[in-house]
């Protein structure tokens, strides 16, 4: 026997060789279920099983187990050898056989003989304390004696039992207490003066030979209220249609009153609060839809930090709305950002488009709720039931609160139209399938082209609007309460802003009687000459600032003007106002205050703000952090070709047979060989140094790099020489 055969024999098949001995449909079960195996495509099974048992690829895998199944894998981490399948079944479950079977195809258990066997690196990642058991004591333990312990003892070690098995007493010198007694008798192991520790063996025995004091086999039953499938359409119909329309409402409010991103970058909080008041919705929703318009690259932040709507955006609105939902909804399904912590944080506030809303496994929780949903059609669960699937299911902590993401996402949810009363919708469950026509744009009403202005100074719009209505409309005048039916109010504010973005008083009337299919009132009528009259009249310069006006006597209401006060004005001149605050600042704090300034340039000329205005840098959505995805079938049987060429390659030639040659030498004999069809072996290192053998038919030679036929892969494949440590004839 070779020393090789001796030492395999002590500890038994190596991963790698059980590898070896997998079929190809195990081998492809096992990149269904591990992408990350397969990308790039190792050289050989060799370096498949390398990377299998690293510890980035080992976390990614035990992150998809369940709670029964982490629990099992920590089970079979308790042995330091091979064991049985009876072994475990012993510790949890008579479900252990089925279930070992799956963590093997998933290859966190490998096969040795009958028996079964961990990669040694799971047992670092699960952590010391294994299913909550201490360290294994040297020395025997008689259990009889427990029988005749002192008063306290049992107590104690019961409160040790089911972990952790770190416990705090008070002196472990003290005399004549049952801690002296435990640790004199072995069942307990000192740490130091007033730290101990349950050995592994006296938890297992009062646990009575179970590992773990609740072992739940299966998903907990998610029991919820019944909804009818037309109830649940209704609500996410006119939920869809609001989230369309608050799309589209925010990117043209931005567009004309442009917020500018924070220093540490995002939304800031004023901006977000009075996006949220102009919306209607609550700071969360308004912070959820910039997220969706960022992540969507309609919404852009441009080098000046200003925040505004790309060209994106005008696409955007001309696709159908099943094409615009669908985006929106398959980019919140993928997405790694959060938005349900915008302004949570112990430390400081978490802003909208910062940077600090990404949570790598954000979008793994959130198909795993997705999918929860699906399987329970027609129920809306409540949020307690759906909190102890979600973490049965997601048993891992990581980086998110697992009830505080559940709640965000079911409410996410609902603004979204994916589930109607509480219960996932046809349209999503279709989308989920993956179906072309999932029927939407025959469920959403069609756009109306009219408004009904009412002698309140109000406008009702009896359906969503087209996109030109509904942009002018929203430039004067406010939303004052939705539903199946828009209500926008006018007031002095609102006909202002409309001043201030470049119409005219006579452009707002011309415009509500096209599009009115009422007369305009005389209220309305009176209120736009009004604002119009006194619009413009009190200038707002830079002199960093002045205040001008041919009225004198409102240059005297000002300085007159307690609520003004701070601003500190003094007057220069019989018409004009001069202060330390910007120009903008002072225009803000004039409105407040009831007056109509607009701003002059430095030539005395009105300023007027662009109607709307769009970014012009290139949109830079943010990065998301994805999780490998499941491989083509062509992809799965290239690397399954490639792994058996390399292993045959290896078979072929060990590791120290790899060529080793000079520079000079290696591009002497390449080009010695170049297009006459013999096959050479190469030693090429790859980008982490390691070096594989690999026979090539070389075709030619060009900017440093050698266009070879590979055997590998049996495809054309450049190879940089430097790279290339040597070469012999095959």
């Amino acid at each position: 026997m070779s020393l090789t055969e001796s030492i395999r024999a002590v500890v038994g098949t190596t991963f790698a060789d059980e590898l070896r001995a997998r079929s190809d449909d195990e081998l492809v079960k096992l990149f269904e279920l591990r992408p990350d195996l397969i990308t790039p495509i190792p050289a050989d099974i060799s370096s498949l099983a390398v990377r299998a048992t690293s510890a980035p690829s080992l976390i990614r895998a035990i992150e998809s187990l369940n709670r029964w199944q982490l629990n099992l894998i920590e089970a079979c981490a308790i042995f330091e050898g091979s064991f049985n399948v009876s072994e475990v079944v012993e510790l949890t479950n008579p479900a252990a056989k089925k279930s070992l079977e799956e963590l093997w195809a998933l290859g966190l258990l490998y096969r040795d003989g009958k028996k079964y066997r961990t990669p040694r690196a799971i047992r670092d990642i699960l952590g010391e304390n294994l299913a909550g058991l201490g360290p294994s004591v040297a020395k025997a333990i008689d259990f009889k004696a427990l029988q005749t312990a002192p008063s306290g003892a049992i107590e104690l070690l019961e409160k040790l039992t089911w972990g952790p098995p770190k416990g705090q007493v008070d002196d472990i010198h003290k005399k004549g207490t049952p801690i002296e007694w435990l640790l004199k008798n072995h069942f307990l192991i000192p740490v130091d003066s007033r730290t101990v520790l349950l050995p592994r063996e006296v938890a297992l025995h009062l646990r009575e030979g179970k590992l773990f004091k609740d072992l739940s086999t299966s998903e907990p039953e998610l029991i919820g209220s019944k909804k009818s499938p037309n109830e649940i359409d209704r609500a996410a119909v006119a939920a869809i249609t609001s989230l369309l329309r608050l799309i589209s409402e925010l990117l043209n409010y931005w567009a004309e009153e442009t917020p500018t991103a924070i220093q540490s970058g995002g939304l800031g909080i004023r901006d977000l609060k009075k996006t949220a008041e102009h919306l209607g919705v609550s700071e969360e929703e308004a912070g959820f839809l910039a997220e969706l318009s960022y992540q969507i690259a309609i919404l852009t932040i441009e080098p000046d930090g200003r925040i505004l709507p790309n060209a994106n955006f005008d696409v955007f609105l001309t696709r159908s709305y099943e094409a615009q939902w669908r985006e929106l909804v398959e980019t919140w399904r993928d997405s790694s950002r959060v938005a349900g912590l915008i302004g949570r944080s112990d430390s400081r506030n978490i802003a909208a488009l910062g940077i600090e809303l990404d949570r790598p496994n954000a979008p793994k929780i959130r198909r795993h709720i997705l999918e929860i949903l699906e399987a329970n059609q027609g129920i809306s669960p409540k949020l307690t039931e759906l909190i102890q699937v979600v973490t049965w299911r997601y048993p891992h902590r990581k980086s998110l609160n697992i009830k505080e993401f559940t709640e965000s996402t079911i409410r996410e949810a609902e603004w979204l139209g994916v589930t109607g009363a509480g219960a996932l919708s046809s349209f999503a469950r279709k989308l989920l399938s993956n179906e072309k026509r999932i029927g939407l744009d025959n469920a959403l009403p069609d756009p109306v082209d009219h408004i009904l202005i009412q002698g309140d100074n109000t406008a009702i719009a009896p359906g969503p609007l087209t996109v030109e209505v509904a942009r002018h409309l929203s430039t004067f005048a406010d939303i004052e309460s939705r539903g199946s039916a828009t209500v926008y109010r006018f007031s002095e504010n609102s006909i202002r802003r409309g001043l201030d973005h470049g119409h005219t008083g006579e452009e707002i009337r011309n415009f509500l009687r096209d599009s009115s299919k009422t007369p305009i009132p005389q209220p309305l009528d009176y209120l736009i000459t009004d604002v119009s009259r006194k619009h413009g009249r009190l200038r707002v310069g830079y002199a960093n600032c002045y205040i001008r006006c041919d009225d004198e006597s409102v240059i005297a209401a000002i300085l007159k003007d307690k609520k003004l006060e701070h601003l500190r004005l003094r007057q220069i001149a019989p018409q004009v106002l001069i202060g330390d605050a910007e120009s903008g600042d002072m225009m803000e704090e004039l409105r407040e205050s009831g007056y109509f300034p607009s701003g002059e340039n430095g030539q005395g000329a009105v300023i007027q703000i662009p109607v709307s205005l769009r970014a012009k840098s290139r949109p830079k959505p943010p990065r998301l952090i994805g999780d490998f995805s499941t491989p083509s079938k062509e992809i799965m049987e290239m690397a399954l070709k490639t792994l058996r060429t390399g292993e045959r390659s290896s078979a072929k030639g060990s590791i120290g047979e790899i060529p080793r040659n000079s520079a000079s030498q290696t591009l002497e004999i390449l080009n010695e060989y170049l297009g006459k069809g013999i096959a050479l072996q190469i030693g090429y290192a790859d980008t982490n140094g390691a070096v594989s053998l690999r026979t090539i038919d070389p075709i030619s030679i060009s900017l440093g790099t050698l266009v070879a036929r590979d055997h590998l892969t049996n495809g054309v494949t450049p190879f940089k020489i430097a790279r290339i440590t040597g070469v012999a004839v095959s």
